[in-house]
């Protein structure tokens, strides 16, 4: 079985699939950095020169490649919920737990960092982030097993609870 972390970026799928890695001693997968190995160019790139479609059918190959090995966390991008294809890949062999966040800790957490291009191009950040938590909060939520949401829980508490959940469940 795996772990899979959902959830909107800035609400630390990565930092705590890293440490949960070590804590259950399983592998860690970044979803985004393999879509950026097999690309071979950054994620903007890749929406600048193809688009945010050709971004979601690189993502939904990955999907499918780990979705089908047993025993690791799986750290997926935010917009992996919007393709269903994605989703039911990942609820074949996996346990989906959502990472939330409040708006202003996510604009913290990410407000600085130019890994990631515009999803609406006209918006402030912080209206991008309402309007597309807004989008995908349904969708996160329909696919999610479990929730956590670490702007109450300090990283290791975070942690610990999934680790909870997981053993409970696996």
């Amino acid at each position: 079985m795996n772990l899979v972390l959902i959830g909107y970026r800035g609400t630390g799928k990565s930092t705590i699939g890293r440490r949960l890695s070590e804590v259950l001693r399983m592998p860690y997968i970044c979803f985004d950095e393999e879509i950026v190995r097999r690309a071979g160019m950054t994620i903007p790139e890749i929406v600048e020169r193809y688009s945010w479609d050709r971004f979601r059918e690189l993502e939904s190959r990955v999907v499918s490649d780990y979705a089908a090995r047993d025993g690791q966390i799986l750290d997926t991008g935010g917009g992996v919920v919007t393709r269903p294809e994605n989703v039911a890949a990942l609820r074949e062999n996996s346990i989906l737990v959502l990472l939330e966040a409040k708006v202003e800790d996510i604009v913290s957490r990410i407000g600085s960092t130019t890994d990631r291009p515009s999803l609406s191009g006209d918006q402030s950040f912080v209206e991008e982030v309402e309007d597309v938590l807004k989008e995908r909060r349904p969708l996160y939520e329909a696919a999610a097993d479990h929730r956590v949401d670490t702007s109450l829980l300090s990283q290791e508490e975070a942690v610990q609870a999934i680790v909870q959940i997981f053993r409970r469940v696996r």
